[in-house]
């Protein structure tokens, strides 16, 4: 088949601002790798697209598994031979508990995907996009307002936010000699699954619960859009889109 010229992967692509960002980068042209843990979900996207097929891939990824990542990029080499973009997005989080009440299963299971999977991928883009021609790309982590500010009871989340910055400035930096360019996203209060507690009150750094304003997630979209869209001479380090009145300046 003939190769589409700009090829975007997308992990976590099954819900939320995963599904928001892959459809949104089929609209726009690109052919779109779904990868996720859930195939009926990644499925469900693609269609959702009413992109032809020849334009989506799925591939159920678990990315906590370096072998499940390494099959990924195999697929992506084997079907459309390059990666333009990857959107590190895969995430989970754990119920708010006290600190001294923190599992090391509920630390690992978000330290795993958040974290140790958005590094799997990278090196995974990496890899193929120093080695294709024309060589190059560019790798988009998904950050948090919380890479900058926790929240309460948060510490496994908050901990993996902000070990995402560091990874987004290594990639930065480390990619150049490829032409490889790496930024962040920090999304604060999209209207997403993920997301959806806000509008129920959530608890505040003074111990109160209180209802968060959140915005709508084709703003995301958006703004992944644009990094995406850029030429590899010019890179967002990053981006914080969030709702205008929620709690983060002075969320302490």
């Amino acid at each position: 088949m003939e190769i589409p010229r700009r090829v975007a992967l997308v992990t976590g692509a099954g819900s939320g601002i995963g599904r928001a960002c892959a459809l949104g980068l089929l609209r726009a042209g690109y052919a779109v790798v779904l990868a996720g843990r859930r195939p009926e979900a990644l499925e469900a996207t693609a269609h959702e697209s009413g992109a032809p097929s020849a334009l989506w891939l799925v591939v159920p990824t678990d990315v906590t598994d370096e072998s499940s990542v390494r099959a990924l990029f195999a697929r992506i080499s084997d079907v459309f031979g390059r990666l333009d973009v990857l959107f590190n997005n895969a995430g989970v989080n754990v119920p708010g508990v006290p600190f001294e009440d923190l599992s090391l299963v509920q630390w690992r299971s978000v330290i795993d995907t958040n974290l140790t999977g958005a590094f799997l991928c990278a090196q995974g883009a990496v890899r193929l996009m120093k080695t294709q021609q024309p060589r190059g790309g560019r790798i988009i982590n998904n950050g948090s307002i919380s890479a900058h500010t926790p929240r309460p009871n948060a510490a496994p989340y908050g901990a993996a936010k902000h070990a995402i910055t560091g990874l987004t400035k290594s990639l930065s930096l480390d990619g150049r000699h490829f032409d490889i360019a790496c930024g962040q996203i920090d999304i604060g209060n999209a209207d997403s699954p993920m997301a959806g507690k806000m509008k129920h009150g959530v608890p505040q750094a003074d111990g109160s619960i209180a209802i968060e304003p959140t915005i709508d997630v084709r703003h995301i979209v958006d703004a992944v859009l644009y990094m995406a869209g850029l030429p590899l001479e010019a890179n967002v380090p990053t981006i914080t889109v969030m709702a205008t009145k929620m709690p983060f300046v002075g969320r302490g």
